[in-house]
């Protein structure tokens, strides 16, 4: 089977398969493009995902870019490679839809800033993660300089990248990189009951909190800005309402994103 990106539906919840399990899911072009289309797709053309999992075939999550396409690269055709990934880190942080990373094996390199550009990880306690760029002469790519300083701090994210250090999962839970640990062989079911988790939350918040969130750091006025606009669009919607009376008859609300 050619390597590939899968889209599978659980109610809600899509599922984003990475599958080239023979390189334990590497970026490669294909792969890049496929995500990209997916999360397209579901971003954007998708009214029924209310949350995104997404996870690699194999048991491993993604072992970083495809090195075999670097050798004799140049420096024009590495800034193309870079720029093209940068429409799915864009995607990812932007597209309103909570996205959950169910991570076994491996996520170095390019699969760790895949991993870090979603909003929640679970991972097996048997996972390994790592920015491993510097072992090939490269800086951390992906989007990686804007979300693992956001997790860990400037000054852990300055030895992770520069130092190219591996996690065990239970070091990067207690970094903070890793939201939930998972023992293996549990980890699908634990991210798909995160998943559905977000897709019952709130959609509307949800999708204006991950715009404020993708401007961050801003000033405190700007981000006050983003409040009083979000607040106020949330404050006119039927889900507010929604809220409120199940709030008071002491039930679960049911929103429908309106």
């Amino acid at each position: 089977m050619e390597p590939g990106v899968d889209i599978d539906r659980d109610g809600a919840v899509a599922v984003v398969t990475i599958r080239d399990p023979a390189r334990r899911n590497a970026l490669s072009a294909p792969i890049r493009a496929g995500l990209i289309e997916a999360f397209t797709t579901l971003m954007r053309g998708d009214d029924d995902c209310r949350a995104i999992l997404l996870t690699g075939a194999g048991g491993s999550f993604c072992s970083g870019g495809d090195i075999s396409t670097m050798e004799g690269m140049g420096s024009f055709s590495g800034r193309a490679r870079l720029q093209a990934g940068h429409a799915l880190v864009r995607l990812m942080v932007r597209g309103e839809k909570p996205i959950v990373a169910a991570v076994e094996g491996y996520a170095f390199g390019a699969g760790f800033s895949l991993a870090l550009l979603c909003d929640h990880v679970v991972a097996a306690r048997d996972a390994r993660f790592g920015a491993a760029f510097g072992k090939l002469g490269l800086m951390p790519d992906m989007g990686l300089l804007w979300t693992l300083p956001q997790r860990v701090g400037i000054g852990k994210a300055r030895r992770l990248m520069m130092l190219s250090e591996p996690l065990t999962a239970e070091e990067a839970a207690g970094l903070g990189i890793v939201g939930t640990l998972a023992e293996p062989g549990a980890v699908a079911a634990a991210a798909m009951a995160k998943a559905r988790a977000f897709a019952d939350a709130a959609p509307l918040p949800n999708g204006i909190t991950k715009a404020a969130l993708a401007a961050w750091p801003l000033p405190l006025d700007q981000m006050l800005d983003h409040e009083a606009q979000g607040q106020g669009v949330l404050f006119g919607t039927e889900d507010l309402q929604e809220g409120l009376k199940a709030f008071y008859e002491k039930r679960a609300p049911r929103f429908a994103g309106r």
